[in-house]
C-alpha cells in the first residue's frame, strides 16, 4: 500500500519540480500588476527534440486507486500544467537499475503542477475530478520516448 503525501518542493526534488505560484513572486511585470514566479522548472528534450504544449483531457479517478503501470520518457522532460483548480495525484519512483523502485504518491494542492525530469518513472495522470484539462510540455521530435512497466500485483494508493 502506498500512501498519498502533500506535494511540496523538497519531498519532489528527485523526481521533477513543483510548479506554483507560492510566496512571493520574483519579481512584478505588466506595470507592477503581474507576478512573476521565474523559471521554475528545467525542461530537457534532448539534442532531436524540441518543447511543444499538448493539452490532455484525463478521466477523473478515485482514492484509493490501483496502480498498476508506470511509464517514462528517457528523451524528454515532462510539465503537467492543471487548466483547473482541483488537485490532482501524481506518482513517481526512482530508477534502480532500470526499473521502477518503490513509488510514492503525491496529492497536488489546488494550483499546482509538476515538471517530471527526464527518465523519472511516473503514474499515468490521474487527475481526481472533471474535467481533467492540462496543458502539458513535452518533447516532441522522432523515436519512441516511451517505456512501460507493469507490476506483478497492482499497489493500492490511499489518502
Amino acid at each position: 500500500m502506498i500512501r498519498t503525501e502533500p506535494l511540496t518542493p523538497a519531498a519532489f526534488a528527485p523526481f521533477g519540480d513543483v510548479l506554483a505560484a507560492e510566496g512571493e513572486p520574483d519579481r512584478l511585470i505588466n506595470q507592477g500588476l503581474c507576478g512573476r514566479w521565474h523559471d521554475q522548472a528545467r525542461l530537457d528534450f534532448g539534442s532531436d527534440g524540441r518543447a511543444g504544449i499538448s493539452i490532455f483531457r484525463a478521466e477523473a479517478r478515485s482514492l484509493p486507486y490501483r496502480l498498476e503501470m508506470v511509464e517514462r520518457h528517457p528523451d524528454g522532460s515532462q510539465a503537467f500544467l492543471p487548466m483547473t483548480e482541483n488537485p490532482f495525484l501524481v506518482i513517481v519512483a526512482p530508477d534502480e537499475g532500470g526499473r521502477p523502485g518503490r513509488p510514492r504518491a503525491f496529492l497536488t494542492a489546488p494550483g499546482q503542477g509538476v515538471n517530471l525530469h527526464r527518465g523519472t518513472w511516473h503514474g499515468v495522470l490521474t487527475p481526481l475530478h472533471t474535467p481533467g484539462l492540462f496543458a502539458v510540455v513535452d518533447r516532441i521530435g522522432p523515436g519512441m520516448n516511451l517505456e512501460e512497466h507493469w507490476f506483478p500485483e497492482a499497489l493500492l494508493v490511499t489518502p
